[in-house]
């Protein structure tokens, strides 16, 4: 890898740090070909990304980062899980390591605050922003529900009264 690859590889790196608000780091050795994509597909699938990466790489990108102070977490075999959703890539490499051993969350950062594994771990339990979204609907929505069938209740119960008179009346 030459100079300018290197150049650009580190600017792209830089990007996808600053465009974050997640970071997990994590160890990850002796993982196949096979369940490296897995887990970069699973990563896909919930809008978070993956790479592994060279760590002198990586702590010249987080200069100039919110993250900066994530570079002492880049000692050995190490890949980076980065999120746009705060919750995202913590819950899925959380849930991956938890299947196969050769994955081990080391730490994180979300919007800059440092967290140990235990934060990250604590991250990935959270519901996700879209899990939130649809509580929150469901939310807004059971008042309008309830308040159309209180309004509707009236008039359903005038209607019957209307139609027992009715009924009244055509049997005398």
């Amino acid at each position: 890898m030459n100079r300018t690859e290197k150049a650009e590889l580190i600017e792209t790196l830089q990007a996808t740090f600053n465009a974050s608000t997640t970071i997990v780091v994590a160890h990850q050795v002796g993982l196949t070909v096979a369940e490296s994509g897995e887990l970069r597909l699973k990563m896909r699938e919930a809008g978070a990304g993956f790479k592994v990466t060279k760590n002198r790489i990586a702590k010249l990108a987080l200069k100039d980062t919110r993250y900066e102070d994530l570079d002492s977490l880049f000692t050995g075999p190490t890949a980076i899980g980065t999120s746009q959703d705060p919750v995202a890539a913590a819950k899925t490499l959380v849930e991956f390591a938890k299947s196969n051993t050769k994955l081990t969350i080391i730490g994180g950062s979300i919007d800059g605050k440092i967290l140990d594994k235990s934060g990250v771990e604590a991250l990935a339990k959270l519901p996700s922003l879209d899990e939130l979204r649809g509580k929150l609907v469901g939310l807004l929505q059971a008042p309008a529900g309830k308040l159309a069938r209180v309004a509707q209740a009236p008039a359903g119960k005038l209607a019957r009264v209307i139609k027992a008179r009715e009924d009244q009346l055509q049997s005398s």
